[in-house]
């Protein structure tokens, strides 16, 4: 892009549309919620459509338009399915007139602001946080995945950029056909929060850890897609042969009690949030982060900041994120591979030592708003290629509208 387009140079007005952005906090929500009150900070005006609830995880950022929804059934009744851009959504989208549309779920909601920007000449990006496709295939659907892929080619390739959260995933989403301008949106983590410095023995001692035990964290949603039958499976094989190895597990979700009966001796800290879960992180010895639906891995860069080292499998968030053999070790995501990465590990201090300070070192290069601003200049590019495909009409905002009709 030229530096000095004129486009560069004015505000933008950017619709966020998200499937979550203030009812469970993870790492796509705040990362979300990072870029809306960046944008804010720099004078961009955002208005953020989303799914709510009574009772909010976090306070949000920026302004939030409750989209009408209703909970999933089962065990993930904490998600809602937004029902679309209807009435008061639909007044305050065209009474906003954004300049450009952001959609961070393929969902039906998502699927509305793509037609808006269609159908008013408004580019649309989109940027991609989770391999939903995959998600079948923990509840025991696994026939649904390829038509969830084939869903989600034909969506993305609609919108004008795709953002990837690390270059794996990009070459992943590459691959699989899905988006045309794929570009990379990656996520940055604060330092400052989450250091080594924060480690505190104390702290461990009073959650019932001994001196010499290993500490193993998983940081996330307690949910099967986010490997949790495989962490299990792991952690009983190397502590067969480790027992010195002493689970961490910090989150909160629908599989806790059952999660919990399988690592009986594993300690359940629940969510955690600022300087209580740096403190955690800084407190285990290494990090384990089994899942393979991950497109970044949040958790896992908050843990290197942390001073751990990592093991994570050989998917596109992690492989991103973790250098093999240099900051930790990434396995094929099986429990035998992954038990014996915990046993290397889980063995050897000098070993563990080495690869969490150069894994904080690394860390040092995921600048918050240096990636932001990475993102809004990939703004500026989509509104100075786009060319709407025939002659569209801008909406009126609302007051303007019911002039006309009058």
């Amino acid at each position: 892009m030229n530096a000095h387009s004129p486009t560069s140079e004015r505000k933008l007005r950017v619709a966020l549309f998200s499937g979550n952005y203030n009812y469970v906090m993870d790492g796509p929500v705040r990362a979300l919620n990072t870029l809306v009150a960046y944008l804010e900070r720099e004078g961009h005006e955002v208005l953020v459509f989303a799914p709510t609830n009574d009772k909010p995880a976090f306070q949000h950022s920026g302004r939030l338009i409750s989209v009408p929804s209703f909970a999933f059934p089962g065990k993930r009744s904490e998600y809602r399915f937004g029902l679309g851009l209807h009435g008061k959504c639909k007044r305050a989208l065209d009474s906003f007139r954004p300049d450009i549309v952001h959609i961070a779920a393929p969902d039906y909601t998502g699927f509305g602001a793509l037609n808006y920007a269609r159908k008013f000449g408004v580019p649309a990006v989109a940027s991609f946080h989770t391999r939903f496709d995959t998600y079948p295939r923990y509840y025991g659907l696994g026939w649904l995945e390829k038509y969830l892929t084939r869903y989600m080619r034909y969506f993305y390739r609609r919108c004008e950029h795709v953002y990837a959260p690390s270059h794996s995933m990009t070459e992943e989403l590459k691959r699989d056909g899905i988006g045309e301008d794929i570009r990379l949106w990656t996520r940055g983590v604060d330092g400052d929060l989450f250091n080594p410095a924060r480690r505190d023995m104390a702290w461990r001692e009073a959650n019932g850890f001994h001196a010499d035990d290993v500490v193993v964290a998983f940081v996330g949603r307690l949910v099967l897609e986010k490997g949790i039958d495989i962490f299990v499976d792991a952690f009983n094989r190397a502590k067969a042969s480790t027992p010195n190895l002493k689970a961490l597990v910090v989150g909160d979700g629908p599989e806790r009690e059952s999660f919990s009966k399988l690592i009986p001796e594993g300690v359940f800290a629940g969510y955690l949030q600022g300087e209580e879960l740096a403190r955690a992180y800084a407190s285990a010895d290494l990090f384990f982060n089994p899942s393979i639906t991950e497109t970044f891995g949040n958790v896992t860069l908050e843990a290197m900041a942390s001073g751990l080292p990592s093991i994570g499998a050989a998917a596109a968030g992690s492989r991103s994120l973790i250098e093999n053999g240099v900051t930790g070790y990434v396995a094929e995501p099986n429990a035998a591979s992954f038990a014996e990465k915990l046993v290397l590990l889980g063995n050897d201090t000098a070993l563990r030592q080495r690869f969490g300070k150069t894994a904080r070192e690394h860390s040092a290069r995921f600048s918050w708003d240096a990636v932001l601003a990475e993102l809004v200049g990939h703004y500026y590019e989509a509104l100075d290629q786009f060319q709407p495909s025939r002659r569209h009409a801008r909406p009126r905002p609302a007051a303007d509208a019911r002039r006309h009709a009058a």
